[in-house]
């Protein structure tokens, strides 16, 4: 007669245990891979062209406002945002003039730069404007004719091509001032310069 062997239920029970313990284990997810960001430093210029109009008779502070990067922004020669990247800014400030006294202001900041579909903060200097009830005006930093033509020139790397472009574009960048208000429209050019680094994802 044939003989077997009976292996006890336990030891067997335990290496099943065992064997299913390790099929059943899966690899661990690698990391994902780090998005490597560049410093835009504090002084960089950016220059904007507004989509949206802003007036200090109808826009409260605090409200939000819309332009497209006018010029490539570049650090160390290679273009971190190009050219028609959408800026968001907020009006910082609106103060309506009265009857008699006083004068019109507007205070404008940029907050974000979109980047591949994301917004990235900013931190930088004002545009202000400044009315006047004798109808005259006066602004900080506001961009148009020749001079505007001198600064993208500049910022391209060909002045003389910016000198033409300032003498073809006439009034834009023109703040309207209407009565007692103020307000700077839609594809005026404004420059801003960043107070703070930026860190923006490298391209």
């Amino acid at each position: 007669m044939r003989s077997y062997k009976i292996l006890p239920i336990v030891m067997l029970s335990g290496a099943l245990a065992g064997f299913a313990g390790t099929s059943a284990a899966s690899p661990e997810p690698a990391p994902a891979a780090q998005q490597k960001m560049v410093s835009v430093p504090a002084g960089t210029t950016i220059l904007i062209r507004m989509l949206d109009t802003v007036d200090s008779s109808k826009n409260p502070p605090g409200s939000r406002f819309t332009a497209t990067l006018e010029t490539n922004l570049v650090v160390n020669g290679k273009v971190v945002v190009p050219k028609g990247n959408t800026v968001y800014g907020r009006l910082a400030e609106a103060k309506q003039a009265g009857r008699a006294t006083g004068s019109s202001e507007l205070q404008l900041e940029l907050t974000d730069i979109v980047v591949g579909g994301t917004a990235y903060p900013l931190l930088t200097s004002d545009y202000q404007v400044k009315g006047s009830s004798s109808g005259k005006r006066s602004a900080k930093r506001l961009l148009g004719g020749a001079g505007l033509g001198a600064i993208i020139g500049g910022i391209a790397g060909n002045a003389g091509m910016g000198a033409a472009i300032g003498a073809t574009a006439g009034a834009v960048g023109a703040v309207a001032q209407k009565g007692q208000s103020v307000n700077v429209p839609s594809e005026t050019l404004l420059e801003f310069r960043l107070q703070q680094p930026a860190s923006l994802p490298a391209r």
